[in-house]
């Protein structure tokens, strides 16, 4: 089976934190995964802390790796209500694959973090979700079957996973309970979808 891209990007290491979770609920299901980020642009780089120094040792994304995956994960933070600058970047240079129709009939699914509970976390993951529906992508949320969309104080929506960065826990900045739950589902979810739609294409 082809692997599954698990991409994003990340300024602080929240997002990141989300994809490196949802990679381990790809895994799971014994589906190949690579992660990947996408280049820095128009991002102030001065003051970085460990978390994004941490960032930089992932290898940045090809659009061949995007063109031959079989299933994504986009990840970004969120910025004023919608995807971080470097992702709209990227997604603006897959107008090959679009034309190749490269990603029809494959499922994605979207993830992102703010630092706020209010922060604009469902609009940015909706604003992820329509250039991926013009590829011809399969969207893949969370169903409420799922216990901790239920329960959590923390992020989580059926869109897509969520991290709450600054929620007053006692180890801010670090994904809840809730949120590695709801990461590792989402991920198990995508590879699950994966392996049936590669099957019967």
């Amino acid at each position: 089976m082809r692997p599954i891209l698990v991409l994003y990007y990340s300024r602080h290491g929240s997002t990141k934190r989300l994809a490196d979770a949802i990679a381990q609920g790809i895994a799971s299901q014994d589906t190949p995964v690579i992660v990947r980020t996408v280049k820095s642009i128009n991002e102030v780089k001065e003051g970085r802390d460990a978390s994004e120094e941490a960032c930089d040792n992932v290898p940045e994304v090809t659009l061949q790796e995007l063109e031959q995956c079989s299933g994504l994960a986009l990840g970004s933070p969120t910025r004023f209500g919608n995807m971080a600058a470097p992702v709209k970047h990227f997604l603006d240079s897959t107008s090959s694959q679009w034309l190749k129709g490269s990603l029809i009939n494959k499922p994605a699914c979207v993830f992102t973090s703010s630092s706020s509970m209010h922060g604009g976390q469902e609009s940015t993951l909706l604003s992820m979700m329509i250039p991926l529906m013009h590829h011809g992508m399969v969207i893949c949320g969370l169903p409420y079957s799922e216990p901790e969309l239920h329960n959590t104080t923390t992020g989580g929506t059926p869109y897509g996973v969520t991290h709450v960065a600054h929620s007053g826990n006692a180890a801010p900045d670090r994904l809840s309970a809730d949120e590695k739950a709801l990461c590792f589902a989402q991920g198990k979810r995508l590879a699950i979808l994966a392996k049936k739609l590669e099957h019967d294409t």
